[in-house]
């Protein structure tokens, strides 16, 4: 007991406050990653700094009660910042990401841009934390949907090791940003009224009282971009570089929350009482899962919340040896799938310094 409460001392006598950065912090996700920041107030902030295109700095936003003007990243200079959260995008992160991590910033990045770089940690905080250490510089936050499935099969995994995964996607249309939920509200509201939608801008199809087999373009296998995510970032995460993962991922017409149909097969006998048991110990996971009560997780549940949603477990048949699960999970992408993840992550690092 003297010996954690010596420790204790000695983290809050290292305490100090940060100065922060959100850049894109005028999309859907930088403006979840300040909402979140704001909440997370054992996290002490000195100042923050907000950055976005020069299309919108100017604005003023709020955080935490003190009004906050936007910078135009393009001139910003990050000297100063401890850490700098991006949500701008593959291109501003490309760009501006090195001379943020060259002004002594660590960069915590959500966009796919360094996700695959071997030198760059891909991370998820409850599953693979172990691979950051205090000279960390730049840190990659994984897609939205891999987030989701892999904070479920994690817990699964250390219990009786993942030998593959097939995964179906049903994704919310945040997941494309501030358009595309406007895109949706239109179409809607003019297939209500018994008009035709009008042509997407956002999407390939109609996405109102739709939906379509593809997010992100397809490769020469006919792969699409979010399915290719969902395989190699798992593979990296996991640390199983050659696991069969297999995922269609579909957009559906729902605002917030993507929900997946997950598949696992593992190399030891799994049971889906234990795997409750397992799931319901998880620090981000809650399970909602009583079928013959039509207890089960749905987007709506999952909307503004951090926790990743589990429901339906029970046994895959089709698993060689019967050694599989099949369970429904569903998670908030905005925040679990992207700005609370990030968020995390800063406090895994927060931690690694306070001890260093």
């Amino acid at each position: 007991m003297s010996s954690l409460l010596l420790w204790d001392v000695e983290v809050i006598n290292k305490v100090k406050s940060y100065t922060l950065a959100v850049v894109g912090a005028t999309g859907l996700v930088g403006g979840t990653m300040l909402k979140v920041l704001a909440e997370n107030t054992d996290i002490p902030v000195k100042s923050l700094r907000a950055m976005a295109t020069r299309r919108t700095a100017g604005t003023v936003i709020d955080f935490r009660g003190t009004p906050v003007t936007v910078e135009d990243v393009a001139s910003a200079d990050f000297t100063g910042i401890d850490a700098a959260l991006f949500a701008g995008g593959d291109i501003a992160s490309a760009e501006y990401a090195p001379k943020a991590v060259a002004q002594g910033a660590l960069v915590i990045d959500n966009s796919s841009t360094y996700r695959q770089d071997p030198g760059v940690p891909l991370v998820i905080p409850e599953v693979n934390a172990h691979v950051l250490s205090k000279d960390t510089k730049l840190i990659a936050n994984p897609n939205c949907s891999t987030i989701q499935m892999l904070s479920a099969l994690a817990p699964l995994h250390r219990a009786w090791q993942l030998k593959s995964v097939s995964v179906a996607t049903y994704q919310s249309v945040s997941g494309a940003g501030k358009e595309a939920v406007e895109e949706l509200k239109r179409q809607a509201a003019a297939v209500s009224r018994g008009e035709a939608a009008e042509s997407g801008k956002v999407f390939p199809h109609q996405i109102a009282f739709n939906l379509f087999p593809q997010i992100g373009s397809f490769n020469e296998d006919g792969i699409s971009g979010e399915e290719y995510k969902m395989v190699v970032e798992t593979r990296k995460i996991m640390e199983l570089p050659d696991i069969p993962v297999l995922a269609t991922c579909v957009r559906v017409p729902v605002f917030f929350a993507h929900s997946e149909a997950v598949q696992a097969a593992f190399v030891k006998p799994c049971d889906p009482a234990e795997a409750r048991r397992l799931l319901a110990q998880a620090s981000d996971v809650k399970v909602i899962d009583d079928a013959a009560a039509a207890v089960y997780p749905t987007p709506k549940d999952a909307e503004n919340q951090d926790l990743v949603l589990v429901g339906r477990i029970r046994r895959d048949i089709t698993a060689p040896g019967g050694n599989g699960l099949a369970m429904w999970v569903v998670a908030d992408n905005l925040r679990k799938g992207a700005a609370t993840n990030a968020v995390n992550i800063l406090k895994a690092m927060i931690k690694i310094w306070n001890k260093a």
